[in-house]
């Protein structure tokens, strides 16, 4: 996918407020963790062209590194709709998978219909660590189904994911990064240069980040 796409996907984001910088004044994740961005790719479900824009981009994503593919996984909740749109479009059964098995009636934790052995990509929202998406693949491989990659709309670039997704060997590709997404801002004028210092370093470290505090 080229680098020009990122940019064009990085720029509808910025453009709707989708994400949010502010080095000054972190926000704070669940994790406890200080963070000068914040992403809340949600938001793009209520513009449409933007919305058809990004669904069009994942689709392609989906199409070119992943032809083989047999089925879609969205990961609830904010997986859902774009795996759901993406299937759509690429005329592909869909499932999605939920946190944890539904605590009443079949106690799914996979909703929809699939066959063991079918190849299936996983569609995100967000990647940071990665670690509640690979939970994710793991509730798909115990149900029998080959997950041969992931895709997801925007990541965060942590070191820490790569290697998850390394050693779990899952092959993921996201439509735009942060470090894309800062050079976009300081071109922008949106990011002074030191301050894209400061965004930068959040990246090699964000558990031990406390900004300018």
């Amino acid at each position: 996918m080229k680098s020009s796409n990122e940019k064009a996907v990085a720029e509808k984001l910025l453009q709707i407020n989708a994400i949010k910088l502010n080095p000054e004044q972190p926000f704070t994740w669940a994790s406890g963790w200080k963070s000068p961005i914040y992403c809340d790719n949600r938001k793009v479900l209520s513009f449409p062209f933007i919305r058809d824009f990004v669904k069009s981009e994942m689709c392609n994503v989906v199409f070119e590194m992943f032809p083989d593919a047999e089925l879609l996984a969205g990961v609830a909740t904010a997986g859902i709709p774009w795996g759901a749109m993406a299937a759509d479009q690429l005329k592909l059964p869909y499932i999605y998978v939920r946190p944890k098995p539904k605590e009443h009636g079949l106690g799914n934790q996979i909703e929809g219909f699939y066959e063991k052995g079918q190849k299936v990509v996983v569609i995100e929202d967000l990647v940071s660590t990665g670690k509640s998406s690979l939970q994710v693949v793991d509730v798909l491989k115990a149900a029998g189904v080959e997950v041969i990659g992931m895709v997801s709309i925007f990541t965060y670039d942590f070191i820490v994911a790569k290697e998850a997704f390394e050693k779990a060997g899952i092959v993921y590709k996201a439509l735009t990064n942060y470090p894309v997404l800062i050079q976009l801002a300081v071109e922008k004028g949106l990011v002074s240069a030191e301050q894209e210092g400061l965004l930068l370093k959040w990246r090699e470290d964000p558990a031990n980040w406390k900004g300018n505090l």
